[in-house]
């Protein structure tokens, strides 16, 4: 603030108001305008010639209406230029929307590189949502860092796998390392089944399998699912 600099925002945060105050302090602001702000004009919402621009003016603050498509035009809220001057080109692009597709158009491209690969689930959680987003700009900065250090040219999305993949290395090796032997049964004679001796999550199941420690009957949910053993001889 009160250093002369301009701040380019989106359609979130641009207003009249946040405008005006900006300009008490010395930073000019350039956004583009969401159509459901109650600060636009009602000519803001009418279709005009595809490609023209109309320039609204009010105080220190200038409103760019660009007509760039034929269903939607665009409108550009800008303290920073008190006047407005337009590309001689086909499109007749105005300065303002120029200024704006040059300053913002980083972080657009950002978004939309998010949403095309992204690991976000459905959650009503706001932390884990912010977790999801980190997680999303996080890969595309190890991409964009991993292709300009090392020269190579992949694509994101193997990238992405193989960057997963090298994240669960360690944790896939460690749980492999830590396995106990599979499951040691000893002969089931078919018919005899005897009433678990064990009785901590079932109801008195019964059952053909025998605990390797106590050889105790134990059925499958009082069972440890390392070994045929009950919970007592499984420490």
């Amino acid at each position: 603030m009160d250093k002369g600099r301009n701040v380019t925002v989106d359609n979130f945060f641009t207003s009249l108001s946040l405008a005006n105050s900006l300009l008490r302090r010395n930073t000019s602001l350039v956004g583009t305008m969401n159509a459901a702000r109650r600060e636009l004009p009602p000519s803001a919402h009418q279709r005009a010639e595809l490609f023209s621009s109309r320039v609204l003016k009010h105080d220190r603050t200038t409103l760019t209406i660009y007509q760039g498509k034929a269903k939607k035009n665009v409108c550009v809220l800008s303290s920073l230029h008190q006047t407005v001057a337009v590309e001689s080109d086909r499109k007749k692009k105005p300065e303002t929307v120029c200024f704006y597709n040059k300053s913002k158009c980083g972080v657009d491209t950002l978004d939309q590189m998010a949403r095309k690969y992204t690991v976000k689930g459905a959650t009503r959680r706001w932390p884990l949502a912010v977790f999801y987003n980190i997680l999303d700009l996080a890969a595309i900065n190890a991409w964009v860092l991993f292709q300009q250090c090392t020269g190579t040219n992949i694509a994101r999305r193997a990238f992405i796998l193989e960057l997963a993949k090298e994240l669960r290395r360690d944790v896939l090796q460690a749980k492999a390392s830590s396995n106990a032997p599979e499951l040691q049964l000893h002969p089931q004679v078919p018919g005899n089944r005897r009433q678990c001796q064990i009785n901590r999550h079932c109801k008195k199941n019964r059952t053909t399998t025998i605990c390797c420690g106590c050889q105790k009957p134990v059925c499958g949910k009082c069972v440890a699912k390392t070994e045929s053993r009950c919970p007592a001889c499984a420490r």
